[in-house]
């Protein structure tokens, strides 16, 4: 048993609390946490849309070091470094062609809590349990019980405060651009929302070279942050009519790859409309569940594609340690996304985030 901190959701807010971590289960690891993303998926479990078991302990960004792991695991060994993502079973045909993201369980493993190995280890408050196993991790504490899937070791160098939101909203935006939509020099590509989401599938954006790549969101110092990360152009959807100033920016013949981090219906209307022939527009976000795109199915007929993406299709197994080279290299500015706070800021953190005054909060342990 090893006693920590934790950020424990009820009643719609998070309570720090001291709580109790269990040996780690066969196929999980014990990870002291240095630092954690706040992603916006976390703040729909914090507002309700979407749904967790509480009290309970969300956060799925987290990076540490490993300190006990359970029977089977072999991946890595107390003291590594490791990065924390989603969890899958392995076993599907989603997860053995190499793509994890669309585990045949991957709702009830990550987002809904309901499905744990046997003998998974678990988390107390006072004696009570907590529910947790948030995308196999609930990183919002001291420690986590992490399934050995979501673990990504990393270089003992490796700055793990700086790495952390690789888990989620890096991996998402990048991979989404990087691995579904993969533009070429010849494309015309528009992101939807410059959160860390959209922000990173502009840096992914950006290494491709596309013809443009437009940034479009609300707020101007994003839209400015995203022209230093590589966008050719912006638009302000609060100031600007965005149908007419993409019909300008791309000659009247439409956009061919479109990425939208919203989850706003109206704006993925607005995309497909705003489609080229033969054009793509990926969707991403987790609004409440029913949630409806409406689609003029005469205005989709010349090869317009709608289509939807988790965690950017990725294998973080694979997407990573690519990821962690690219930082490495001064291709991944991480640093101009993230502002830093403490456990017992999160709730100030969280706010900070859905107001816009920071991109991406990370709690640092």
């Amino acid at each position: 048993m090893t006693t920590g901190r934790a950020a424990v959701l009820e009643d719609g807010a998070l309570v720090v609390s001291e709580v109790e971590y269990a040996d780690p289960g066969p196929g999980e690891v014990l990870v002291k946490l240095v630092a954690t993303g706040l992603c916006h998926t976390d703040l729909g479990v914090i507002a309700g849309g979407v749904p967790f078991p509480t009290p309970g302990i969300i956060g799925h960004e987290g990076s540490g070091v490993v300190q006990r792991v359970g029977h089977g695991v072999s991946s890595v060994n107390p003291g590594d470094k490791v990065l924390l993502s989603f969890t899958s079973c392995g076993e599907c045909p989603s997860c053995v062609a190499g793509h994890p993201a669309y585990c045949a369980t991957w709702l009830p493993r990550n987002l809904m809590g309901l499905l744990r190995p046997e003998g998974s280890a678990s988390i107390t408050r006072g004696g009570e349990p907590v529910a947790n196993h948030f995308f196999g991790q609930s990183s919002f504490g001291t420690y986590a019980i992490a399934d050995e899937r979501s673990i990504v070791k990393v270089a003992a160098e490796a700055d793990l405060t700086v790495l952390a939101p690789l888990g989620c909203g890096v991996l998402t935006g990048f991979g989404s651009v990087w691995n579904v939509l993969q533009p070429g020099e010849t494309d015309t590509v528009a992101v939807y929302g410059t959160g860390a989401v959209g922000l990173s599938a502009v840096i992914a954006g950006a290494l491709r070279t596309p013809a443009r790549l437009i940034a479009i969101d609300v707020v101007d110092q994003r839209l400015e942050l995203a022209v230093d990360l590589g966008a050719t152009d912006t638009i302000n959807a609060r100031t600007e009519n965005v149908a007419e100033r993409l019909t300008e920016l791309t000659g009247g013949t439409g956009v061919t790859k479109s990425f939208d981090t919203t989850g706003s219906p109206h704006v993925a209307r607005g995309a497909l409309d705003a489609a080229a022939v033969g054009g793509t527009v990926l969707v991403c976000g987790a609004p409440p569940p029913g949630t409806e795109i409406p689609v003029d199915i005469q205005s989709i007929l010349p090869g317009k594609i709608l289509r939807g993406v988790t965690m950017g299709d990725t294998d973080p197994r694979e997407l990573i340690p690519t990821l962690v080279a690219l930082h490495g290299e001064g291709r991944l500015p991480l640093e101009k996304l993230e502002r830093r706070y403490t456990l017992d800021d999160i709730n100030r953190a969280a706010e900070d985030m859905h107001s816009g005054a920071t991109v991406k909060p990370v709690i640092v342990y």
